[in-house]
């Protein structure tokens, strides 16, 4: 490793070298920030870049100064960098590296910034790269949820209010109301990326600088659609990290309610799915057991996702303008959330690959509780041009009927439902059919065949 051999701070001609232990130990961030050491480093280049454009710095420093953190980036990248806690933080390290690998000349590196808009910059830069990720993975789950639905358009089962039976729907249509969700968490992503196109860099250290700077340039250079309008602000924003924050925890929320409805279906209770032996682990004591694990690791993480989120909303809550030490930890807590969600985006993916459904099952809890209950309602209102409130209250007495005769709607005999309905014919007894209940759901975002197919269609084509 290279080691470094200068160990004085930046500012020891201002500040007497002698910090206690336990505040260097506190106060320094390169445990965390040092995952920031690429972006850190493009952002330097782009900003000497910068400065030999505007006839700051001549040829000579800028091709130094680049060689020097071309050279840093493959030593970190080869681990073959040493980080010195002393340094506080990666903007640091690499500054006092840099000063060691070309000379005083490195200190042209800092002209015209602070590390105040140089940090956001940096993150501004990861964030976009990490959001782009977790979209790609949400590709890969809905991709997933797509499949097992392709395979499933024509399995029934019961859709459930307040965990009760409610009407027969298909798995299909089940797995498309994931795909819905994880949908809207691509865009509330994806809008994030317009609050994370304005470049910090040039900001300084709140009031910007009198060197004439080209931040135009410079957001051109890192990939941002325009510099930031206010100095101020832009040092002390972090409006992008709660939004990065809220998208997690909605997601983390929305893979929560998920495993939960899972495990709830691969209880003994409901039988409605199986996993694979890939997805569970066993007991200490009971041999017999396979339990849903990661699914109850999926729902408990949850919480560490919210919790990310309550504290940096916490942090800025009483923050005066502009930068404060307490914004230090807005990187722990963004890593955390960041490296949270993607794990449990990969194990969910794998999850939907290993679940296998208990077709015999579904259509048996489907077959019970009077699911088609509402068809025969609605068979009244069209077919004998009966309010629907009327309708209700024949249906309700039919299924009083079945109940006391401890009969499925679909075993009564016509005799015995027209003694609550007179004019009912052979017919109605089409109402009963699973099938024909299902695929009379026509309007836009039912659960009928047709139209599954088209949204599977649909998402498929939008998602390759």
């Amino acid at each position: 490793m290279t080691k470094n051999k200068n160990n004085h701070a930046i500012w020891a001609t201002r500040i007497n070298n002698s910090t206690s232990s336990l505040f260097q130990r506190i106060g320094n961030s390169i445990d965390v920030d040092k995952r920031l050491y690429k972006e850190d480093i493009a952002g330097s280049i782009a900003h000497v870049e910068m400065l030999f454009k505007q006839k700051i710095i001549s040829f000579k420093i800028k091709n130094k100064i680049i060689y020097g953190l071309n050279k840093i980036e493959k030593e970190i990248s080869r681990k073959k960098f040493e980080f010195n806690k002393k340094f506080e933080d990666i903007h640091m390290n690499i500054e006092k590296r840099l000063f060691q690998i070309i000379g005083e000349e490195a200190g042209y590196i800092h002209t015209a910034r602070s590390r105040n808009d140089q940090v956001i910059t940096d993150f501004k830069i990861w964030l976009k790269s990490a959001t782009k990720e977790i979209n790609i993975t949400l590709n890969k789950i809905i991709g997933s949820s797509l499949k097992l639905a392709s395979k499933n358009i024509y399995t029934i089962m019961p859709g459930f209010t307040h965990l009760k039976n409610a009407q027969a729907i298909s798995f299909a249509h089940y797995l498309m109301a994931y795909v819905e969700m994880f949908n809207r968490d691509k865009k509330r992503f994806n809008n994030n990326l317009d609050n994370l196109d304005e470049n910090p860099l040039g900001v300084a250290a709140l009031s910007g600088t009198s060197f004439n700077i080209d931040r135009n340039y410079t957001s051109k250079k890192l990939g941002f659609k325009k510099p930031t309008n206010n100095s101020i602000d832009t040092v002390s924003d972090r409006d992008f990290v709660l939004d990065f924050l809220y998208s997690v925890s909605l997601c983390s929320m929305h893979i929560s309610r998920i495993a939960e409805e899972l495990i709830i279906w691969n209880s003994d209770g409901f039988r409605l799915i199986n996993l694979s032996d890939k997805i569970v682990t066993g007991s200490s004591i009971m041999p017999q057991k396979k339990n849903p694990d990661l699914l109850e690791y999926l729902r408990g993480k949850t919480g560490s996702t919210y919790g990310n989120l309550f504290s940096m909303l916490t942090i800025l809550k009483g923050l005066p303008l502009s930068y404060f030490k307490d914004l230090q930890d807005d990187k722990e807590i963004i890593f955390k959330s960041y490296d949270t969600l993607l794990d449990c985006l990969n194990i969910f993916n794998e999850i939907l690959k290993n679940i296998n459904p208990n077709k015999q099952r579904m259509l048996e809890l489907a077959n019970s509780g009077y699911i088609t209950a509402t068809d025969l309602a609605d068979y009244l209102v069209k077919n004998h041009s009966m309010p629907f409130r009327k309708a209700y209250q024949k249906t309700a007495a039919i299924v009083n009927l079945a109940e006391k005769k401890k009969k499925n709607l679909d075993e009564l005999t016509l005799e015995e439902i027209r003694k609550i309905e007179p004019k009912l014919t052979n017919d109605v007894l089409k109402v009963f059919d699973l099938k024909n209940s299902i695929d009379s759901k026509k309007s836009y975002g039912g659960t009928s065949f047709d139209n599954i197919k088209r949204m599977i269609i649909k998402y498929k084509n939008k998602n390759d």
